[in-house]
């Protein structure tokens, strides 16, 4: 056993039913940490190349860090990873509330899932004592239902569940999967991996206190959080919520409208955390966490109800299906989040599918005789709630939308890629390139797609008081949003790695530890010597990771950039006529390219950088492929 780890995994052939424990010493868990790290090992050494993501051949891993569990603010996150079937590259979503913290407590570090089963089954972990169990029983019905049958068959009301919903099992490709029935490990498509595999459940009960080395600081780190959270960027979220950047980018001319055309929308204050707030019953948060970002909602409307029990609309959801389908009617946007967390539906996905489609109704491409009769028009919010059925169920357009909105524009055509805002297949989310430059970049060479998690927010770096958490990293000057040079993308790569710190470590990025705080928690926890400097570089090797599977798997330069729409001006609000231009966006990938030792010509890590962050067994690997 390591401290901060358990130094055990537990791998499930779900095609023999056969389960086995493995060990993880410490080298290969100081060297990858958790999260991204042990994901983007496990695919490069088990998957071959070109593997279809929805076979039997893929695999589906949970994975925790060294802090998930720990007694310390924002330590309830896990993460889970596979080869995605949105858009054939690596796969690594986080996900926040309870089940990553049990999942720990009950001794394990990571679960590899390989093969499929020929029936629906869940697994049941209780500690040491692991079971396949049947899920026929299961299949079919919503979220919340399989969770509560779950806990009455076990006979815990304290189980944590983690599933893949309806729409994963009908092999949505813009499914998820959702834990504690409101709790999403978004994008990418895993819940349809889960599906595919006939998993139907992760049922955990933990009784065992995460191995820590010292507990004592650890505490000392916890209250000295509890006491200064509200002085740092924490207290935003601890006040309003993420639903608060509905205000903050209508105002900044970046609120994405009908479909990113706009940046300002005219109903936005029926979207805002005032508005949430009149509809909220109570707030909710994750393991350990005193900041109770999420809000539950309640609302007893004969056409547009939310139940409580599937939480709240965060801000991605809020604008997704808000201004992003021209629809400024909170009601709305909490019934969607009810259905698509009752689905197991990737929000942000689904609302920005679904806005391509408007869009394309309004130009004419698809028609009533291509939306079963719909009258798609943006702000149409009883069509939306229908589409989101539809996809869920893939029944008539859903079905042709349930692959996202790369796919539906390349099957329609007449020209609607054009306005099909994804990249790699992936949709934006609510942050606007034209609005923060930085985050366009960050976005477009992440390596899941577009995910606004580890990429960059500009406008928290334009002044010396925000960039204090950068400059242990070697950042030293503020840049205004709307700087794309060198030296922006510089920041860029030092920021950003700082963020997919969290991913590997288990920490929320909601808590704003500085950069020496964060590396006090983790020394605490495993005992390491360690330092800013080692931490940032293990969050480089994952990074670097999961860049080497996707040019194993044929992405290139042409796959790292932004769809069409974010090179067009607004007409008007704070933004107009401000965007980056294509050679900008060039040049300032070219300059991240080099900071980060990729190839210019495959976008890959070379041998010398996959050598100087001590995984040379990567080079080989796609020497010998080459």
């Amino acid at each position: 056993m390591s401290y901060g780890h358990w130094g055990k995994m537990l791998r499930v052939n779900l095609t023999t039913g056969d389960m086995a424990v493995e060990n993880l010493d410490e080298g290969f868990l100081r060297r990858y940490v958790g999260g991204w790290g042990f994901i983007a090992h496990t695919l490069l050494r088990e998957l071959p190349a070109g593997v279809d993501p929805l076979s039997p051949d893929n695999r589906l891993i949970y994975a925790t860090g060294p802090i998930t569990g720990q007694a310390i603010a924002g330590g309830g996150r896990h993460m889970i990873g596979a080869k995605s079937p949105l858009t054939g590259g690596f796969s690594g979503s986080e996900a926040g509330g309870y089940f990553g913290a049990e999942l720990k407590r009950a001794g394990w570090d990571m679960i590899i899932f390989e093969g499929a089963s020929e029936k629906p089954v869940y697994l049941w972990i209780h500690d040491d004592q692991v079971e396949l169990r049947s899920a026929e029983h299961l299949w079919g019905r919503e979220v919340w239902e399989v969770q509560e049958a779950i806990r009455e068959e076990l006979g815990d009301k304290w189980i944590r569940v983690s599933q893949c919903g309806p729409a994963g099992e009908r092999l949505v490709r813009i499914s998820n999967v959702l834990h504690d029935a409101s709790r999403a490990a978004g994008r990418t498509g895993l819940g349809a991996v889960m599906g595919s595999k006939k998993l139907r459940a992760v049922a955990v009960r933990g009784s065992q206190t995460p191995p820590v080395h010292d507990a004592d600081r650890l505490k000392e780190l916890g209250k000295w959080f509890r006491d200064n959270f509200r002085e740092t960027g924490s207290l935003a979220y601890a006040t309003l919520g993420t639903v608060r950047m509905v205000r903050v980018n209508n105002e900044a001319g970046g609120l994405p409208t009908r479909n990113f055309s706009q940046g300002v929308f005219e109903g936005f204050e029926s979207l805002t955390s005032e508005s949430q707030l009149e509809v909220t019953q109570r707030r909710d948060t994750c393991y350990g966490c005193p900041i109770r970002c999420k809000w539950v909602v309640s609302i007893e409307d004969e056409t547009y109800p939310a139940d409580p029990k599937y939480g709240g609309p965060e801000y991605e959801t809020t604008g997704a299906f808000g201004s992003c389908c021209g629809i400024g009617d909170i009601r709305i946007t909490c019934h969607a989040n009810q259905l698509c967390n009752s689905y197991g539906l990737d929000t942000i996905g689904v609302g920005v599918t679904i806005a391509w489609a408007m869009e394309s109704f309004e130009r004419g491409v698809l028609t009533t005789g291509d939306t079963d009769g719909l009258e798609l028009t943006f702000g149409n919010g009883d069509a939306v709630i229908t589409l989101i059925h539809k996809i869920a169920r893939r029944e008539g357009l859903g079905d042709l939308l349930s692959h996202g909105s790369r796919y539906a524009a390349q099957q329609v055509g007449q020209g609607s890629l054009a306005w099909s805002v994804q990249i790699k297949g992936q949709e934006v989310a609510m942050h606007d390139p034209r609005v923060k430059y930085g985050h366009g970049l960050g976005i477009a060479v992440s390596p899941t797609g577009a995910d606004h998690m580890h990429s960059v927010h500009d406008s928290g770096y334009t002044t010396d008081g925000g960039i204090q958490d950068l400059k242990p990293l070697g950042v030293l000057h503020p840049l205004p949003k709307d700087d794309l040079s060198a030296e922006k993308a510089r920041m860029v790569r030092r920021a950003m790695m700082w963020r997919v710190l969290d991913n590997l470590t288990g920490i929320c990025m909601f808590q704003a530890w500085p950069p020496e705080k964060k590396a006090e928690i983790i020394q605490a926890a495993t005992g390491w010597n360690t330092s800013v400097l080692e931490l940032w570089q293990a969050a480089e090797r994952a990074y670097d990771l999961a860049r080497a599977f996707n040019a194993r798997e044929g992405f290139g330069p042409d796959d790292d950039d932004l769809p069409p729409r974010m090179y067009e001006h607004f007409a008007e609000g704070p933004a107009a006529n401000q965007a980056p231009t294509r050679e900008q966006f060039a040049a300032a990938k070219q300059a991240f390219y080099a900071y980060m030792g990729w190839d210019p010509k495959t976008a890959a890590p070379t041998r010398e950088r996959l050598e100087e962050l001590d995984v040379p067994w990567v080079a080989e690997m796609m020497e010998a492929q080459s």
